[in-house]
């Protein structure tokens, strides 16, 4: 099998939610000396970023992207494994994230905090439905470089804009950069409330947010 193929089989696992093989594809990757990183890069979350597009377009529905969501968690855990026995190499700065208070949804989240930590940063990953106060406080708490959140309903969008506003009545909103991202969250939507910046997947994610560090320095 080519490295090629390897990925082309990390894709179709995840569009086609086909847990059994994406152990697969890890095992194979493994005796290739491709590592549960790279796999993730190259492979299962471009699967997963093509589902977020069919989902857009209304060609699949929830279940379907829940379904997905289940197997691209074997593929993350199997990063965060590999991270945490390499020792994860952090340094490139400190980054608060979760899934935003009254949205249940985290697919999107658990990818980019798997990249993130695989990109050499240090990621505190408060989970879901977090509320805009506990964002703040755990930043505050660990002198975060970032504030990350992520909405995937347009109901829960407005807690975005929350953080924003809290921010700026405690005097903190220079002391952090802040991203939003999620399938509805655009970058009008980001500039609208005063994000510092925009993110459309996990992928730009990382990109993004050595920019804003590299800036900070």
């Amino acid at each position: 099998m080519t490295r090629e193929e390897l990925m082309q089989k990390a894709f179709d696992s995840i569009v086609e939610a086909d847990e059994d093989m994406a152990n697969e594809v890890l095992a194979e990757g493994k005796g290739m000396g491709v590592s549960c990183v790279e796999m993730l890069q190259e492979g299962f979350s471009k699967g997963m970023n093509e589902l977020g597009d069919q989902f857009g377009r209304g060609e699949i529905f929830l279940p379907e992207l829940i379904f997905a969501t289940e197997v691209m968690s074997v593929a993350t855990n199997a990063v965060d494994e590999e991270l945490a026995a390499q020792g994860e190499a952090t340094g490139k700065g400190k980054i608060v994230i979760a899934t935003v208070e009254g949205d249940v949804h985290d697919i999107g989240k658990g990818i980019c905090v798997s990249m993130l930590k695989a990109a050499g940063f240090e990621v505190y990953d408060l989970g879901r439905e977090v509320p805009a106060d506990d964002y703040i406080a755990k930043a505050q708490e660990v002198d975060a470089d970032i504030i990350g959140s992520s909405a995937l309903l347009t109901t829960t969008m407005t807690v975005q804009k929350e953080i924003e506003e809290k921010l700026e009545a405690a005097g903190l909103r220079d002391k952090f950069k802040t991203m939003v991202g999620g399938s509805p969250v655009t970058s009008r939507w980001a500039e609208k409330i005063g994000a510092t910046a925009y993110s459309e997947d996990a992928s730009e994610c990382c990109e993004v947010a050595a920019k804003l560090i590299s800036k900070e320095e």
